[in-house]
This record gives structure tokens, C-alpha cells and sequence, in this order.
């Protein structure tokens, strides 16, 4: 039998000549469409996660892999634009360390888990990811080795998007830090735990920003190693807009109110155990909690002392058990 290839072409044109109608998406039987939520945590390649609102991503989770400890990277402002940044603006060798917003110590049990050239913070896997209508959250598992590899923390993290406005959400990281056997000290230092490298234009020196704490201290001069509630640091992201972080430290958190180590390079970080050494046992753990305020403007004290009250009535949260 003989086909004949410009019939069946005609033919084929023929058929699909009619344009399908739209088809509204119906629900399986029994069950209700649903619109997606207005946060969402996204897994993502190499262990990572993003989070959105919306139809914009405002904050990565990486893991990490291949460096010495996971971070947050990159985290937006409500402009879009980068609010951190990756390494020091004028010292990116011997602060290779400053990785956007990150958890580490200079001296656990004698490791330096803060430089590039100690221990390793290696997260083991996203054990929880949440949607929400105005929040969304990932917890993971984590371990603090030193250089031989020997576990010395085991660690839950919890990092929580909540959208308090149009221009205005916040990022908690909570997180739950065990010895992994017997008993292990984080030494008294500035150095630890938590860390955040801001934009180079929003630092005091080359952009002209300001940072404000909740005790009235305004830069460097007036915040450096002094406890407070709370410090804002912001500054430039535009030729005409200013963008911001405040950084906030939970009342339940162990030696609140926290002494802040600031710098008008960009560089601001809770100063875990400036006042003390820690000791931490297996069976008990250090639960700690902070904010991260992301606001548009430069924010003044009555709002930012009026945001951490919001933040101060949400009790720590109970993180996975370690059987999980």
C-alpha cells in the first residue's frame, strides 16, 4: 500500500485546525481547589532552600557544602536589592569567614569553628519545610566537627520567614545546640554565635548608614560590645533609598540582654558569650532565638523597640527531639 505524505499532512492540519478551548482547573472529586500559600520554603540543589513571598524569593538557605558552615545567602530587601553580602569589603582573604548571616564560635572546646581553618559545621539534612499564609519555616539537623572529624555539637536550627507587611518581614533563627558526648565549653569571646555581614553601601564607612541600638547608641562609637535589646544597621541601597536589619535578641535567650560586637565596616553579631563561657551538656541543651528585621527606610527607635516586643511574645519553639 502507497501513502501519500502531503494527504495525511492535510489531514493532520485539518484535525487540529480548531483551537482548544481554556479549561479552568477542576478539583479531583470531593476535594476543594486550593490557592497556594503566600510563603513558601522551596527545596533546592545541594541541600539548600529558598523562601518566598509571593512571586519573589527574599532569603536563601545554603548548606554550605564545600565551605565550612551553612548560611543564609542572599537575603533581599523590599526593593529587591542585596541587604548582606559574602566576605569583608576591604579584608575578603582573612574574613573569607563572613559569610552573609551565619552561626559559628571561636572556641568550642578548644575549636575554632569561627575562621576558615577549623572546625566544620556540616548540616545532615532539611528535616521540616512549611508554607504558610503569612510564614514559612525549615528546620535541619546539624554537626559541629572539629579537624579530626570527631562530632562535638549536634544541633537543630529552625529558620522562620514571617511577613509582618508589605515592606516589612522577619527572619528568626532559632537554634538548639547539644554535646555530643560528655561535656563541651563555647570560651568566653566576642566571636559567636550569631554573625551578619552587611552590604558594603549600607556600612557607616563607605556608605554612610547608621547603626542604632535600643539603648539610644548611635555607630560604632556608641554600640560597640554593649548590651541591648536590639541594633539596626542601615544605609544606602539606592542613590534615594535606604534598607535595613535589625538584629534582635529573644528575652529568653541565655545573658539577655546580649552584648553586640558592631563595626562601621558593615559587620554587626551577637556576642553569645562576651560576658561568660557556656558549658554545654548532652542532655541539656542551649536553646537560643534571634530576629532579623528587614525594613525599608531608616527605621526609628520607636518602631524597632515596638517590633521586638512583637518578637519578644513568641516563645522559643520546640525543636525536633534528637531521635529524629
Amino acid at each position: 500500500m502507497r501513502f501519500c505524505l502531503p494527504l495525511i499532512v492535510a489531514t493532520a492540519l485539518a484535525l487540529f485546525s480548531h483551537a482548544i478551548p481554556a479549561q479552568t482547573p477542576q478539583p479531583p472529586p470531593g476535594s476543594e481547589r486550593k490557592a497556594p500559600p503566600l510563603v513558601q520554603v522551596r527545596p533546592e540543589p545541594r541541600g539548600g532552600a529558598s523562601f518566598w513571598i509571593g512571586s519573589t524569593q527574599v532569603l536563601g538557605f545554603d548548606a554550605g557544602g564545600g565551605m565550612r558552615r551553612p548560611f543564609l545567602y542572599p537575603l533581599l530587601g523590599p526593593s529587591g536589592r542585596q541587604l548582606t553580602r559574602m566576605g569583608h569589603p576591604h579584608d575578603p582573604v582573612s574574613h573569607s569567614h563572613h559569610n552573609s548571616v551565619w552561626l559559628s564560635h571561636h572556641d568550642v572546646g578548644g575549636t575554632d569553628f569561627w575562621a576558615d581553618n577549623g572546625g566544620i559545621v556540616e548540616v545532615v539534612h532539611i528535616a521540616r519545610l512549611e508554607d504558610g499564609a503569612d510564614r514559612g519555616a525549615l528546620e535541619v539537623k546539624a554537626v559541629w566537627k572539629d579537624k579530626a572529624g570527631t562530632v562535638l555539637l549536634n544541633e537543630w536550627r529552625r529558620i522562620e520567614l514571617v511577613v509582618l507587611g508589605t515592606e516589612l518581614w522577619r527572619v528568626d533563627v532559632e537554634t538548639e545546640l547539644s554535646a555530643a558526648a560528655g561535656a563541651v565549653t563555647l570560651g568566653q569571646t566576642p566571636f559567636g554565635l550569631l554573625g551578619v555581614r552587611m552590604a558594603k553601601s549600607i556600612g557607616v564607612t563607605d556608605g554612610g548608614g547608621r547603626i542604632l541600638n535600643s539603648e539610644g547608641g548611635v555607630n560604632e562609637s556608641g554600640c560597640f560590645r554593649k548590651p541591648a535589646r536590639w541594633v539596626d544597621y542601615s544605609g544606602p541601597v539606592t542613590a534615594d533609598l535606604d534598607e535595613g536589619i535589625a538584629l534582635l535578641d529573644h528575652p529568653q535567650n541565655l545573658h539577655h540582654p546580649v552584648e553586640f560586637h558592631v563595626r562601621n565596616d558593615g559587620w554587626m553579631g551577637a556576642a553569645t558569650t562576651f560576658r561568660a563561657p557556656i558549658t554545654l551538656e548532652s542532655n541539656s541543651p542551649l536553646h537560643l532565638k534571634y530576629g532579623l528585621l528587614v525594613h525599608s527606610q531608616r527605621t526609628e527607635a520607636p518602631v524597632l523597640e515596638s517590633e521586638w516586643q512583637r518578637f519578644a511574645h513568641e516563645p522559643l519553639r520546640p525543636l525536633p527531639t534528637k531521635g529524629k
